[in-house]
């Protein structure tokens, strides 16, 4: 119960959030640390996949990236930085066409990723990635 400084002796009835404001930070805090912890490096095997192919369009855009990390589309050689313009010159400037993207197993996650930027990049968003049928 608190009262106030002047004659009257009447109660002042707001509530002091100071305690909660603290106890928010204090969780706050405590949270801000413990997030990183939760994120540790796990070594994970995924799965393969058994879900049932998808159907395929008459003439498929195949983007192929090779063990030694050359790009191909629909088997021709393209320079990474050309792969926006041949896609252009390929579906006619239609960035809803499908892409089929395809990659060798032994490729590393980060050349697979700045394939998937340059296809972003170039306003192709409908990218299918391609891979084997595995067993259930």
């Amino acid at each position: 119960m608190a009262l106030s400084l002047d004659d009257s002796p009447s109660e002042i009835s707001e509530i002091n959030v100071t305690p909660f404001i603290d106890v928010i930070l204090v969780l706050l805090i405590v949270f801000m640390v413990a997030a990183p912890l939760s994120t540790v490096d796990v070594p994970v095997t995924l799965p393969g996949s058994t879900a049932a192919a998808g159907d395929r369009p008459d003439a498929p855009l195949w983007l192929t990236l090779t063990a030694d990390g050359a790009l191909l589309l629909n088997d021709a050689p393209v320079l990474p930085d050309a792969v926006a313009s041949a896609l252009d010159r390929l579906t006619g400037s239609q960035r809803d066409t499908p892409v089929f993207l395809r990659a060798d197993r032994t490729i590393d996650y980060g050349a697979l990723m700045q394939v998937l930027d340059r296809l972003r990049a170039a306003g192709y968003l409908k990218v299918a990635l391609v891979g084997l049928e595995s067993a259930p």
